[in-house]
């Protein structure tokens, strides 16, 4: 089967009655991928495209050619859109922190600069993108504290957090408003995004869900683990879904770089891993309404030269030439 001929099950339709399928997109793989992305899938995240410093690189200008673009993709074959994301601390502008003095700027002028960025931001794609990763990865990997050093904590306080849900909210309050991070299933990360979230919604912020990133591996995180973070996040009445799933073959402490191809033992474990998380996903069904994996095939992941360079990695279902691998034959079978 070649890259533009596509047969058999759908995997948006083995899941339908349980969650949307996405994939994250960028300008290239929308051309290189059509075919897969528009047979397969039902959802698009832009990977980088509508991150503040791509979107709005200064002050007075914003840049929406390529997210726009992204966009138009989705609407010609009829997919869903998550945008991603609102407040980050990487690949924000540096102007957003600063005055023209090079000084460090006012809580006020910050939060007054926030709501700008996303009236604009998400004004412009109202009624196209029906989710927003808002907020990512403000919670603190190590150690007690709740929350990571970044400019934005250092300048606003912890408030800038409700604040950027407030202002999605007004700026269109027809999306679904999401928390988004990784390490999601490991349980001291899993007990520090609960109490943010709480936190949150005992404030009276509106926030409808948890973006799980999912970038896992073969061995990590256990089921048990995940299960036990999909439970605690439901628990608040919050919608779950996945954001960015991919399924390296390598432990992230793995430093191997001999493997120019994908070794069948690997690709088998690989399925069986795969198998073994969307059994339990399905299992909860009624909490998750989205898959979404961090790409489509093997022959694009941000998982290649990273954490190792020069090696390539294969953590998706479809392979370079966008063929079924073991894992999907194993999804298809689970769905049959």
């Amino acid at each position: 089967m070649g890259k533009n001929s596509f047969s058999g099950p759908a995997l948006k339709d083995m899941f339908a009655d349980d969650f949307k399928i996405g994939a994250a997109v960028n300008p290239p793989t929308i051309r290189s991928q059509e075919q897969l992305l528009a047979y397969h899938f039902n959802s698009i995240t832009a990977e980088n495209e509508m991150k503040f410093e791509s979107v709005h690189p200064q002050e007075e200008v914003y840049t929406f050619d390529q997210a726009d673009g992204l966009a138009a993709f989705a609407r010609k074959h009829g997919l869903a859109m998550r945008g991603h994301t609102l407040v980050w601390h990487n690949q924000t502008s540096d102007w957003l922190f600063t005055d023209g003095a090079g000084a460090s700027v006012s809580k006020e002028l910050l939060l007054a600069r926030l709501k700008s960025h996303i009236d604009t931001v998400v004004g412009r794609y109202r009624g196209q993108i029906y989710a927003w990763d808002v907020v990512n990865e403000v919670i603190a990997d190590e150690g007690p504290e709740l929350l990571r050093p970044s400019k934005w904590l250092e300048i606003a306080g912890p408030e800038f957090i409700a604040k950027a849900f407030e202002y999605a909210h007004e700026a269109d309050p027809q999306a679904l408003l999401f928390y988004n991070d990784y390490n999601e299933s490991h349980p001291q990360k899993r007990d520090k995004i609960y109490t943010l979230l709480k936190s949150l919604l005992d404030q009276g912020v509106l926030v409808h869900g948890v973006g799980l990133q999912a970038h896992w591996n073969l061995y990590d995180p256990a089921l048990d683990d995940i299960r036990a973070a999909i439970e605690k996040y439901a628990s608040l009445g919050l919608q779950l879904q996945l954001t960015e799933l991919d399924m390296s073959l390598f432990r992230f402490d793995d430093k191997r770089t001999d493997l120019t191809s994908p070794p069948p033992e690997l690709l088998e474990l690989q399925a069986e891993r795969y198998d073994g998380v969307f059994r339990l996903l399905r299992e909860y069904r009624q909490v998750i309404s989205s898959v979404t994996f961090w790409g489509a095939a093997d022959d694009y992941t941000w998982l290649d030269n990273f954490p190792v360079r020069g090696r390539k990695n294969w953590p998706f279902l479809f392979d370079e030439q966008h063929r079924p691998k073991p894992a999907f034959e194993r999804l298809a079978a689970l769905s049959r």
